[in-house]
């Protein structure tokens, strides 16, 4: 039940978005992927849900080669797989209830009594009970996010991918959402992947922290390495030092 990325590399047309990310994302671990706006976070996250195909490199994620997949094929590993968008995504005319249901209704076996279940216990788990029938202009940038959430889970997914989950929430609103990607790990055991830019966030919810610069992982450790890291690119991020990052990226040879 692992995510492994091994030398990804993507280009749309003469722009090079990916120049070899290699990456594994072992079972039950939260791992958060960071770095600059633009730098490929959310392209690399495409990968792994098979929405992009690498020019080169591939993703591994269940021992199954996901850029080789049948459509057939890939669509069953999908179902393995909770994508939480960064703008919750959700339909606009319809109840949260019905936002839910829509996937719910694609699985086999499952009654509409089914369904109805399955849609409470996810909405409880994110802390949005009795919410089934408000649409989605009625709820609050950090609800839709979490119904978001509970969408991503109602398939009781074995891996969560997050699109920047706190992105412009207040500080409040995004500690409520941090709280929650930790109790889907407890609860729920899943091994997740989160985009992010928010260092607060990812000190909280990590198992480890990788930085995405100029299209490759950079460094990879615990939220304490990351803190005491000796990279000046990785420094100058988390510390918000643009010249530092310059220097570091020339010293280590980095620039694009």
């Amino acid at each position: 039940m692992s995510i492994e990325l091994i030398d990804i590399h993507k280009a749309f047309g003469p722009k090079r978005i990916l120049r070899g990310v290699s990456l594994t994302v072992d079972e039950g671990e939260t791992v958060s992927l960071v770095g600059f706006s633009g730098a490929g976070k959310s392209v690399t996250l495409k990968h792994i849900a098979g929405l992009l195909k690498p020019d080169r490199g591939t993703v591994v994620v269940d021992g199954l080669d996901v850029p080789t997949l049948s459509r057939k094929d890939l669509y069953v590993l999908r179902l393995q797989m909770g994508y939480v968008f960064q703008f919750a995504a959700l339909f606009d005319s319809m109840t949260i209830a019905e936002n839910l249901a829509m996937g719910l209704r694609k699985l086999e076996g499952m009654s509409e009594h089914d369904i109805r279940d399955r849609i409470k216990e996810s909405l409880d788990r994110v802390e949005l009970e009795g919410f089934e029938n408000r649409y989605p202009a009625e709820l609050s940038g950090g609800q839709r996010k979490r119904a978001g959430l509970a969408r991503a889970i109602a398939y009781r997914p074995k891996y969560l991918l997050y699109d920047e989950p706190t992105s412009g929430l207040d500080p409040v609103t995004t500690t409520v959402i941090d709280r929650l990607i930790m109790r889907m790990k407890e609860d729920l055991g899943v091994t997740s992947l989160v985009i992010t830019h928010d260092m607060g966030s990812a000190y909280k919810i990590s198992d480890r922290i990788a930085m995405l610069y100029e299209g490759r992982v950079v460094e990879v450790g615990t939220p304490a390495d990351i803190q005491a890291s000796g990279s000046k690119v990785v420094r100058g991020f988390v510390e918000g030092k643009p010249e530092m990052v310059e220097e570091g990226a020339e010293e280590q040879g980095l620039s694009a």
